[in-house]
């Protein structure tokens, strides 16, 4: 089977808000498009830790802690604002921001373009800072400012960090990818299809 050989590009960007049920389930909102992808980057959390008996070193304790850095968009949609961010409407539709409200948990779901197929992406346990507010005015051409989110997704309860497709995910999971957050051998989570997944614009 070909494989991706590199990936370029960053589009599709989505977020579903999370919940948490008082005993602790977690599920996800129907995911939701952000437009205007710019750009991505994240680093990972947490160093491996050495420990030394014996006069050597004789164990290494894994730290994942996840990722954390910034998503640049055009535009910050009002769906993040109020779903996530927790900004309110008022009786005029403005939207207001107060500083006793908590931000609120989501996935973040993307994809890269491969040379073959897209590499899509979950992040299952994000939260997002305020962004900045900023502009400058125009000069002789017009300069698009775009807005940054600051992003941290931490893993779950149950170690849950991220998850995207390979070069053999089946068809009905890849193509499902945007329809509902994709949970690991989710019980009945997707019917199988036949449709080819190899043509970068599935």
């Amino acid at each position: 089977m070909a494989k991706n050989k590199v990936k370029f590009n960053l589009s599709n960007v989505h977020f579903a808000p999370l919940k948490e049920t008082e005993n602790g389930t977690i599920t996800w909102d129907t995911p939701i498009p952000i437009p205007g992808a710019v750009s991505i980057s994240l680093d990972p959390e947490g160093e491996p830790e050495s420990f030394y008996a014996d006069g050597v070193e004789y164990f290494v304790i894994n730290s994942n802690q996840g990722y954390s850095g910034d998503l640049e968009i055009a535009l910050i949609p009002e769906a993040f604002s109020t779903g996530i961010l927790n900004e309110t409407t008022d009786s005029n539709n403005v939207l207001v921001e107060n500083s006793n409200s908590q931000v609120g948990h989501f996935a973040l779901l993307f994809e890269f373009d491969g040379d073959l197929k897209k590499i899509r992406h979950v992040l299952y346990n994000c939260s997002a800072s305020r962004p900045s507010i900023s502009s400058k005015t125009n000069e002789a051409t017009k300069e698009v400012q775009t807005e940054k989110l600051t992003i941290k997704a931490r893993p779950l309860a149950n170690g849950l960090v991220k998850a995207k497709s390979g070069d053999t995910t089946k068809a009905a999971a890849y193509n499902g990818w945007y329809k509902a957050v994709y949970q690991p051998d989710a019980v009945g989570g997707y019917e199988e299809e036949e449709t080819d997944t190899t043509e970068g614009k599935k």
